[in-house]
């Protein structure tokens, strides 16, 4: 008789803490891996879940308390040794939340760990983080997706920053600015400027409309 396949979504909630990138983690409830750090994750299931992005979207809602505003599929990682349980398989994805939206809503058998620092994880979840950062970084040089790890309303500064963590390099602030008016995927918030040691910064969000932009060349 052949063996029932184990059928999963785990998820990589990624967020930036100051300049550093940092995942979502738990310790495992049972067995098998007990204890053991992991990303949030469950079974799929098939009355209840239209489909596997349904399925991610449930599991950081009852397992996080989170609504991620950025949720994408990464990979099916599969085989016969990657649960002890059987042959089965994890649609993964990654998520993009700011920090300030992730703190106060993150449970506490959740920790965050930045992504170079991470512990020893079960299953093969290392490589699925893995996968999530190449996803990220490679995909930022060319669209708007790291707004999604800053709250809604942003400096140009702090998305500048927010591109330069992510990337790994420091970018031209005068180049970034005007191929930020090339693409045109913000917009001013009216009377909303950030306050500090130097003069107001006004503020500045996503067009409504705009959701993810994939731009006709790197940032």
């Amino acid at each position: 008789m052949d063996q029932k396949i184990i059928v999963t979504v785990d998820v990589v909630l990624l967020t930036l803490v100051g300049e550093r990138l940092e995942v979502l983690l738990s310790r495992r409830e049972r067995e098998p891996f007990a204890e053991q750090w992991a990303l949030p994750g469950g079974y799929v299931h098939a009355v209840e879940d239209a489909d596997s992005l349904a399925a991610a979207r449930r599991v950081l809602r009852e397992k996080a308390s989170l609504t991620s505003p950025y949720l994408e599929q990464l990979y099916t990682f599969s085989g016969a040794t990657r649960d002890p349980r059987g042959w089965s398989a994890s649609i993964a994805y990654y998520a993009l939340v700011s920090a300030d939206t992730l703190r106060p809503a993150s449970p506490a058998p959740f920790e965050l760990w930045p992504v170079d620092e991470l512990p020893r994880l079960c299953f093969d979840h290392a490589r699925i983080v893995d996968g999530a950062l190449e996803r990220l970084r490679s995909k930022s040089a060319y669209s708007s997706l790291p707004c999604y790890l800053l709250p809604p309303a942003f400096t140009l500064t702090e998305l500048q920053q927010t591109y330069e963590h992510v990337l790994g390099q420091k970018l031209d602030k005068s180049a970034f600015r005007r191929k930020l008016a090339d693409f045109d995927f913000l917009e001013v918030v009216k009377d909303a400027q950030r306050t500090g040691s130097h003069r107001p910064a006004q503020l500045y969000r996503i067009r409504e409309e705009k959701n993810l932009m994939l731009f006709d060349r790197t940032i």
